[in-house]
């Protein structure tokens, strides 16, 4: 149902807004979307190199350009009309908007771009009262110096599926004493030697998804591996076996490690999301099911691990050596889990030398995986918290026949402007993929490195 044009209004994109999703123009519906000038200078100005940034720079302008077609400049003014699909009717219109220095005073000094847009904003809503005249940036200081201005601000929320990361599944569901306790008609089956339950789907089940695990105090572990109308399948999982699974000689210390470790080590299942606390184990358990799949299992011919870390997309190209010379600096905690698997060798250096040497793991930037296609490789994405939705559908789509990708992070340690934890891409990847067929996501407990860890967790 069309709006009224009393109820339309005029957003106002940030350069961080079209940074952050190329495509931000479309996610309007019926409003009109306005790009001040200054916003097309600075993406002019970004757009340049080899970064991702650049990249996501190129195709925001190709798309706006591309949505204002031929259209005059009295037209590209009022707002050009912007069409989504072939042939398909228009919704809400797009428009550029001029410097109007000169036409307003001045709210803020013209020395930041900032305050120019802000600035324009000022005016902008001062010449169409009747339509509210909103900024949309990912930037809370500037978000608070326009509604210190009296113009309204917001965050880009289109991809952002949720407002609190508590809500986020953990990939498990914990029952105190038995779980059978609550189940009063089960049927059980055996099927290739697995042992499976079939069992109503109660309303305290609702949230559980597709490979999501059922753990309770009794000791009885079960993953959900189908839905049949009301009824769901639960898998019986022994639970000694499960913690004296080994990956390259790694075996889980809890119950949460184990359950992960068994997603990572399954080839039916080609996503795995870990997020969890510094400890949790989240890098050495991926690691160490990287080794032994590639090595002993060899399925897969080889291990591709990135990471997002501020400043890397520039950085790189101006460091010297290879490219994997030039990733080793960012990539410390690979390493670091490198030793800490082999720490009880007679000579760990050698140990980690030898795994560098012989077992195929490739450094990757992020610059360098846009393009790409990784058949049969096992991708690792550590500090995964600071990567955009746009940036972790890019590496995703990446994935080529026969790959899997294990995707790490803290989303209490994000250390990207413009981005929050609701908004990060792993909580858009473990919102998007709950109860993909071939997905799962875990959410691991902290395991203290140290009492002085334990120490400072508590009391810092």
């Amino acid at each position: 149902m069309a709006r009224s044009r009393s109820q339309l209004k005029t957003y106002v994109l940030d350069t961080n807004v079209l940074i952050h999703d190329p495509n931000a123009i479309l996610n309007f519906e019926e409003h009109q979307v306005v790009i001040p000038i200054t916003v097309l200078e600075e993406l002019d100005r970004l757009k340049t190199g080899k970064s991702s940034i650049a990249a996501d720079c190129r195709q925001a302008i190709r798309l706006i350009d591309k949505s204002l077609g031929n259209a005059t400049p009295k037209e590209i003014e009022k707002g050009v009309p912007i069409v989504r699909v072939a042939k398909g009717e228009p919704l809400g219109t797009i428009s550029i908007l001029m410097d109007l220095e000169g036409t307003h005073q001045v709210q803020l000094p013209e020395t930041l771009n900032d305050n120019k847009i802000i600035n324009a904003l000022v005016t902008l809503q001062s010449k169409h009262k009747s339509r509210p005249t909103i900024l949309v940036s990912k930037d809370i200081n500037m978000r608070l110096k326009a509604r210190a201005c009296g113009v309204e601000a917001e965050d880009y929320h289109t991809d952002q599926l949720i407002d609190d990361i508590d809500l986020l599944p953990k990939g498990y569901q914990e029952f105190n004493h038995s779980f059978w306790d609550n189940i009063n008609k089960v049927e059980t089956l055996q099927k290739d030697g697995l042992t499976e339950h079939v069992i109503p789907r109660l309303p305290e089940l609702k949230d559980l998804n597709r490979n999501d695990f059922i753990i309770d105090e009794q000791g009885f572990v079960g993953r959900v591996s189908d839905f049949r109308d009301d009824h769901m399948v639960v898998r019986d999982l022994s639970r000694d076996k499960l913690l004296q699974q080994e990956a390259w000689g790694l075996t889980p210390r809890d119950i949460y490690q184990a359950v992960a470790l068994q997603l990572l080590l399954d080839p039916d299942i080609h996503l795995v999301n870990l997020t969890g606390a510094a400890g949790s184990g989240k890098t050495i358990l991926a690691l160490a099911a990287a080794i032994e799949m590639t090595v002993a299992s060899k399925r897969y011919k080889r291990i591709i691990v990135t990471r997002s870390t501020q400043g890397l997309d520039e950085d790189i190209g101006f460091l010297p050596g290879t490219e994997a010379e030039k990733m080793e600096p960012w990539l410390g905690a690979i390493t670091d889990n490198l030793e800490a698997l082999h720490h009880d060798d007679e000579n760990m250096s050698a140990s980690v030398e030898y795994i560098l040497q012989k077992v195929p793991i490739q450094f990757k930037s992020l610059n360098y995986i846009r393009g790409r296609s990784f058949q049969h490789s096992l991708i690792v994405i550590d500090e995964c918290q600071n990567l955009t939705p746009h940036q972790v559908k890019t590496i995703i789509t990446r994935a080529g026949n026969g790959s899997k990708v294990v995707c790490l992070g803290n989303l209490a340690q994000i250390d990207t402007p413009y981005l929050n934890a609701p908004s990060s891409g792993l909580t858009y990847m473990t919102e998007r993929f709950r109860g993909f067929k071939h997905g799962a996501h875990v959410h691991l407990r902290g395991v203290p490195r140290s009492a002085l860890a334990e120490f400072a967790e508590a009391n810092l």
